[in-house]
């Protein structure tokens, strides 16, 4: 070879080495820009899933909560819910009357756009509550009420992956993050995984704004209800006691008309089932 061809190649070679080189920092942005765009819509994802466990039209219930300690039934509670969507706002707005115990019969719950009241007929007082506090075990107040999540939460997707639902079998799931928009969500941040085929939600972990873990949930026994396929069951597993648990079952699915003025605070004295 002569030296103005080796100078040749060796010129070609160091040019194509640069290319190289030059490229090689784009192919992790590369491949990270199209994992991206192959990501779904987490608010989407969150509003399908909001669509499964609530009806559209408005109506009614019954809510049969159990607790249990390390496997024994330690109290129970039956509510009948009556549940309709703020057609201006969006989100729902529940009745829950307490059927039994005996003691609670009557006893009334009013979830009224950012606002939950009490109201029991013996004394005739209604009182405010908090969606976050303590309900029977591990269920709260804003456990048992109709809620669209993604009217509450800002939802960012965070992966794809298997888990294992809560009748025990292998599920491909997107991992959605929860983050409270409105100082009156139940929960400030929920880990929420919906099912990749279905959009079912099977699996949450509810934390506080802390990250610490309150409880898990499993929404599970998905059964036709009201032209979908629901979940009639959920299991909520306290975040330190795994051996507390509480079990709310769903029954007596039915359209029902809701009036606008049960939904009012003022009504409640008036409220005859």
């Amino acid at each position: 070879m002569t030296s103005s061809m080796a100078s040749m190649a060796s010129a070609l070679s160091r040019r194509q080495v640069l290319r190289g080189l030059a490229a090689w920092p784009l192919l992790p942005l590369a491949t990270a820009t199209a994992a991206a765009s192959a990501a779904p819509s987490a608010q989407a994802l969150l509003a399908a899933s909001d669509a499964l466990r609530n009806p559209d039209a408005p109506f009614g219930l019954t809510n049969t909560l159990t607790e249990y300690r390390n496997g024994q039934q330690t109290d129970s509670l039956t509510l009948a819910i009556l549940a309709k969507a703020d057609p201006d706002r969006g989100p729902f707005r529940s009745l829950v009357r307490f059927v039994a115990p005996a003691r609670d019969a009557g006893k009334l719950m009013l979830y009224a756009g950012r606002d939950l009241w009490f109201y029991d007929p013996a004394s005739k007082a209604s009182i405010r509550l908090s969606p976050q506090q303590r309900l029977l075990g591990q269920a709260s107040n804003g456990d048992v009420v109709t809620v669209n999540l993604s009217r509450e939460h800002h939802a960012e997707w965070v992966t794809e992956e298997e888990i294992t639902d809560g009748e025990r079998r292998p599920r491909r799931c997107h991992r959605l993050r929860l983050q409270a928009t409105v100082a009156e969500a139940s929960y400030p941040l929920i880990e929420l995984w919906v099912d990749a085929a279905t959009s079912q939600p099977l699996k949450a972990r509810y934390l506080a704004a802390s990250g610490q873990l309150l409880k898990t949930a499993y929404f599970r026994r998905w059964q036709r209800q009201l032209g979908q396929e629901r979940p009639t069951e959920t299991v909520i597993i306290d975040g330190l006691d795994p051996g507390w648990v509480t079990v709310m079952r769903y029954s007596d699915w039915a359209p029902r008309e809701v009036p606008d003025a049960w939904l009012q605070r003022e009504y409640l004295p008036q409220f005859k089932p």
